[in-house]
């Protein structure tokens, strides 16, 4: 375990190698699971702003909920607030592209220039999962390993890949680049590249 300005970074991060392979799982982490992708109250206020531009890149099923809905929950398990998933699993805000991959319409908008907010810090960052207890007031980034991504871990090895620098954008976002600096020289100092 490292501790990169007051929060704990589990080894697994510096050590293991992962790179997503889409034409592998087609975005499974996007369809499968218990619950949604995390959300930040900023990021759910965010979302319902631009909710009417976002659903011009949705099918018409998550339209259709959006009408009435925000396009999130809040899951009791987890107990995190988290976006709506369709009966199936999928996300709400998912899309497909023309090879069947599954994609996000919120970072699609992005892309597109008509929103200035790529998607959620939590779906940037996986599988980096984040935990707090505000209680205790600490905060823990641990590799969520699921079945689904065993073909992300077979490209991190032969692209030589760790998981910190595959997420490095998400880390910046989410941290600054100080902060992804100092994860960076712990990884070298360790010798884990």
């Amino acid at each position: 375990m490292l501790i990169i300005q007051d929060i704990l970074i589990s080894d697994d991060i510096i050590e293991e190698k992962f790179f997503c392979d889409l034409s592998a799982c087609k975005g499974a982490c996007c369809t499968e699971g218990d619950y949604g992708a995390p959300l930040e109250q900023q990021e759910m206020e965010t979302i319902k702003l631009y909710k009417e531009i976002i659903v011009e890149n949705l099918p018409d099923k998550s339209k259709k909920l959006l009408e009435t809905e925000d396009g999130f929950t809040f899951y009791k398990k987890p107990k995190v607030w988290g976006t709506t998933c369709h009966d199936d699993g999928a996300c709400i805000f998912l899309t497909k592209n023309e090879l069947g991959i599954s994609v996000c319409g919120i970072e699609k908008t992005w892309y597109e220039g008509k929103i200035p907010f790529q998607k959620p810090i939590s779906c940037h960052l996986y599988p980096i999962r984040i935990s707090k207890n505000d209680i205790a007031g600490f905060e823990a980034w641990n590799y969520d390993r699921w079945d689904i991504c065993s073909a992300a871990c077979h490209k991190g090895e032969k692209e030589k890949t760790p998981l910190y620098q595959f997420v490095k954008d998400a880390i910046i976002r989410k941290k600054g680049q100080e902060f992804y600096d100092e994860l960076k020289a712990a990884a070298e100092h360790f010798n884990v590249d």
